[in-house]
């Protein structure tokens, strides 16, 4: 094995400087058009096969000296309709977009990984897809797949890495089968009779209406689903009125339905008819009527047990004798599902928290920052999990 750590020491700044350009430059999915060229360009100068998929996705394939099989390493490449707060040097320019959830470092990582992994294509026995995704934020991993990347040459496994706050900086999250919820985005619009505040008797307000599904909706999860089941029903975003005394017309309401089943499909189907069932009961005693659509976005995520043990191996191999795996599961969906669904993948957690440089703000928090040390880890982890499962 050659030096990694070295390798990798000597690419340190580069691999910050690439995060932090990705940062500035944040995109919303599938509008990654400067992420992507940066990416492609990167790539083609280590000589590998560059191909464009699903309008902004980017798979460099890495051909291995002797035949063998084909492993998948993925990071997506979307940013978040977030207004940055934090002071950072770097902070995003494009005005009310911002990387807040680690995937300007999760690209760097992979692209640090691939130069690495080219300069060593002579040691490598098999293929490496390294995938740029797109859109991850609303799952964008199944257009892929759709236009084949698992394809040409055929993806035996697949990695995926998440660098996440939530965990110590320093340790690894890492579980076998379920790992994150499967997750359904829904919009409802509550549909009333606008009139005059002094008049509520002449209107049928859809404000009040809306509050009262709001508030019903948590009885679903602690009233009618076993306990032990993992769900959330969660309200992002409300949006109804035009003046302080007029009573709207309509209400328009978003959010999210997250949960970790067991049998997922049956139980989804008996959870959408719930929530459809409270909807339409509450609008019909109250006089309103409604409009629902559900937006299927990932099922859940979860390991392959035959793969996590490339991961440990990895993470010893990675921090030694300061090595720290911690089980590790959460609500949160990521469409690495997708490939988790059609082939063997382990998906995992570097940590990230570090309360010293504020870097423990949630994901999707404006204040959100990466400990910007752990990610040489992100490339050795890479780098050292997909040749423990090529060779």
């Amino acid at each position: 094995m050659f030096d990694l750590k070295e390798e990798i020491k000597a690419l340190e700044i580069e691999l910050i400087k690439l995060r932090r350009d990705f940062h500035m430059y944040p995109e919303l999915g599938y509008q990654e058009f400067r992420t992507s060229k940066i990416i492609k360009e990167y790539l083609r100068k280590l000589g590998l096969e560059v191909s464009t998929v699903a309008k902004t996705g980017v798979v460099g394939l890495l051909k291995g000296k002797t035949a063998g099989k084909t492993v998948m390493l993925r990071a997506d490449i979307d940013a978040l309709p977030q207004e940055e707060k934090t002071n950072l040097p770097f902070k995003s320019r494009n005005p009310g977009i911002m990387h807040a959830c680690g995937h300007d470092g999760h690209t760097a990582m992979l692209l640090v990984a691939a130069k690495i992994l080219a300069i060593h294509r002579e040691d490598i026995k098999g293929n490496i897809k390294f995938v740029f995704q797109p859109n991850e934020e609303e799952a964008g991993a199944l257009n892929m797949i759709e236009e084949g990347i698992l394809d040409n040459p055929k993806v035996d496994a697949a990695f995926g890495i998440h660098l996440w706050t939530p965990i110590e900086s320093g340790s690894v999250g890492l579980v076998g089968g379920p790992v994150m919820a499967a997750n359904e985005e829904f919009e409802l619009t509550v549909i009333g009779r606008a009139g005059h505040t002094s008049a509520p008797h002449t209107a049928v307000d859809p404000v009040l209406v809306a509050s009262n599904i709001i508030q019903s909706l948590q009885s679903i999860q602690t009233r009618e689903i076993d306990p032990l089941l993992p769900i959330t029903i969660m309200i992002g975003k409300i949006n109804g009125g035009r003046g302080r005394n007029i009573i709207s017309e309509k209400v328009e309401i978003g959010g999210t339905i997250r949960f970790l089943f067991e049998n997922e499909e049956e139980d989804k189907i008996i959870l959408l008819y719930k929530i459809e069932r409270l909807i339409k009961g509450i609008c019909y005693g109250m006089g309103a009527d409604y409009e629902l659509k559900y937006i299927p976005s990932n099922p859940a995520l979860k390991n392959d047990y035959s793969m996590i043990h490339y991961i440990e191996k990895a993470a010893h191999e990675t921090f030694g004798e300061k090595c720290r795996i911690v089980s590790y599961r959460c609500m949160a969906g990521e469409d690495f599902a997708e490939f988790s669904q059609r082939v063997p993948s382990a998906f995992y957690f570097i940590g990230i928290g570090n309360e010293e440089k504020k870097t423990n703000y949630p994901h999707h928090h404006p204040m959100f920052d990466i400990d910007e040390d752990t990610l040489k880890y992100g490339v050795e982890m890479h780098i050292r999990s997909v040749l423990n499962y090529l060779d």
